[in-house]
């Protein structure tokens, strides 16, 4: 990782496909999960807010590293500089989609 670098990190949480950066992202002790820490918000100057962006920045601010499960890292980029974070909706039968998790082992036949 460059010095400073900042990684644009897109994930699905809960049906929403997240996209926001970062400046250091690596793989977690923790088995199965990225690392994400050092949020970075753009700052703005204009009038507008955009609603996601609050959100995301209301949500994420306060945490100082975030454990991502890998099955819901869609992509990472290293990028030249921020843009603005987003949320949108994933979208049922887009090229988009979660990696099957089973929720329990099967039962075995007896």
């Amino acid at each position: 990782m460059s010095l400073n670098a900042v990684y644009k990190v897109i994930f699905l949480n809960q049906g929403e496909v997240y996209e926001m950066y970062a400046k250091q992202v690596y793989q977690s002790d923790l088995w199965g999960f990225l690392e994400v820490e050092e949020f970075v918000f753009g700052e703005r100057s204009q009038m507008i807010v955009d609603p996601a962006e609050e959100k995301l920045k209301s949500e994420f601010s306060a945490i100082k590293r975030s454990f991502i499960p890998m099955h819901s890292v869609i992509r990472i980029d290293e990028v030249e500089k921020e843009g603005a974070c987003k949320i949108t909706d994933a979208k049922t039968g887009s090229n988009i989609a979660q990696f099957p998790y089973p929720g329990a082992a099967p039962k075995p036949k007896s």
